[in-house]
């Protein structure tokens, strides 16, 4: 049934993953960029209730870990595109994952 884990340690890889998709509001921004390039204010629309101030915040980590690109197209007025790079789509069948448990699990 159960493993015993006691004097096991967690897996270093395994805990810096969790410290990135744990961060609030991370895993609803992956959510959203999984279908597509959005601007900040698609993304902020799909996310109601996450501050600006948060949201940037959040989309200059993941840009930092890699996990998403911030694109800037030099047009009048200058538009800026989020979008997820191979490393952030590689995450889309955890976020199904999380999404299928949370509709079967969550009330």
């Amino acid at each position: 049934m159960g493993q015993d884990f006691a004097g096991e340690q967690m897996c270093p890889k395994y805990e810096g993953a969790m410290n990135i998709l744990g961060k609030r509001w991370t895993g609803l921004i992956i959510h959203v960029l999984l279908r597509g390039a959005c601007r900040f204010k698609e993304i902020r629309e799909m996310v109601p209730q996450m501050s600006d101030k948060m949201l940037s915040e959040r989309l200059k980590e993941l840009e930092e870990l890699g996990i998403l690109e911030r694109k800037v197209y030099p047009e009048i007025p200058v538009r800026i595109e989020y979008e997820l790079t191979k490393k952030g789509q590689e995450l889309r069948p955890v976020i199904e994952s999380i999404q299928a448990w949370g509709h079967k699990w969550i009330p």
